[in-house]
């Protein structure tokens, strides 16, 4: 059976709400795809600063920010499916929305952009609030990618995702997956002050050279240490990461080159964790930060000792694979079936998580 959805993803990068208009297709029980229509839509810069300032707002300017993004989201998706044609072919609108407070050991996730409102702005049905049923289970609530990747993306030992924050899956006998390190995030806050919103393909980074002393003290972070399941705020990257190489006295070149080997260092670890002495095994890399050349080729430098090859895909499997795992989420909710692993999460057990919105008029 096809399913026809829309997959809409904020990441904590803040470059923008990525759409997905995606065809997901289940035929006796072997999940396909295809990406039918894609976009990223900008933030203005008032839109920017308020979701950047969430975590500050209080109660009521908060709930305001809520509503207003739901309804900026639903605005976007019928520009959107005005621009390509596709009146009465969405089934299904599945929303991410966009992170703010994430605090599993108390219980708390929040990703702003209220479902509701996307619904009765567009009349179509919405499924939100993916991570919330799996905290309350005792969960980490993240990753949530990982099970669209097992169904959708085929024989990967590894998958990275490098967007604000990188995270990695395991492709093992138990499925795991867990948040790494904050990445694209800082890096776009130490390339911020040239003007750029980002180091394209690393070039800046690639001139510097790593400060030893910065980037070991990024590395001794607590967090680093810890088993997973394990996941990430976007604050430990904003408000812990980012002042240490911010006040560390650096040239934006040497910056950016220790931060981005602080991030590679990680990922070698996480994958040198797992690894039991298999003869050859793929990394599957997507999320802004895999246009990131001299990252990628940071990353490979420390994963060949455990025989990874790291693989790019087509660019917009790189920069969609988020908005189309939320659509299949969403087709999975709809159909009642698990859409978070508890093997990845630490959950009590997976789940069916998500709250569905009825856009359309009985």
């Amino acid at each position: 059976m096809v399913y026809r959805v829309i997959g809409l993803m904020s990441g904590s990068s803040l470059d923008g709400l990525d759409v997905a208009f995606v065809h997901v297709d289940d035929s006796g029980g072997k999940w396909s795809y295809q990406l039918v229509h894609t976009d990223c839509i900008a933030y203005d810069d008032v839109l920017l600063a308020r979701l950047k300032n969430a975590t500050q707002l209080s109660a009521y300017d908060y709930a305001v920010l809520h509503a207003d993004y739901g309804r900026w989201m639903g605005e976007q998706i019928n520009a959107f499916i005005e621009k390509h044609g596709l009146w009465h072919q969405v089934q299904l609108i599945a929303s991410h929305g966009h992170t703010t407070f994430h605090v599993p050991a108390s219980g708390v996730t929040g990703q702003i952009g209220c479902g509701a409102t996307l619904a009765a702005v567009t009349g179509i049905n919405v499924v939100s609030d993916l991570r919330v049923m799996d905290v309350a289970l005792g969960g980490q609530g993240a990753p949530i990618v990982p099970i669209g990747e097992k169904l959708l993306l085929g024989d990967y030992r590894y998958f990275l995702n490098l967007g604000g924050i990188a995270n990695i899956s395991v492709n093992a006998d138990t499925y795991l997956a867990y948040d790494v390190t904050a990445a694209n995030r800082v890096l776009n806050m130490l390339v911020a002050p040239s003007g750029a919103a980002y180091d394209a393909g690393g070039a800046i980074a690639a001139t510097g050279k790593v400060d030893t002393p910065t980037l070991t003290q990024l590395n001794a972070q607590a967090f680093f240490k810890q088993s997973a399941p394990k996941s990430l705020a976007n604050d430990f990257g904003t408000d812990v990461l980012y002042p240490i190489v911010a006040n560390a006295g650096l040239s934006m070149a040497d910056a950016l080159c220790t931060f981005t080997e602080h991030i590679a260092m990680q990922i070698g670890y996480a994958v040198a964790a797992h690894y039991k002495g298999e003869p050859y095994g793929k990394m599957m890399i997507c999320g802004g930060g895999a246009f990131n050349t001299y990252l990628v080729e940071r990353i490979q430098h420390y994963v060949k000792a455990c025989n990874i090859t790291v693989e790019v895909p087509d660019s917009q499997l790189v920069a969609y694979k988020e908005a189309l795992v939320m659509a299949l989420l969403g087709v999975l909710r709809w159909r009642e079936e698990n859409t978070v692993l508890h093997s990845v999460t630490g959950a009590t057990r997976s789940s069916i998580g998500g709250a569905v919105w009825i856009g359309q008029e009985a």
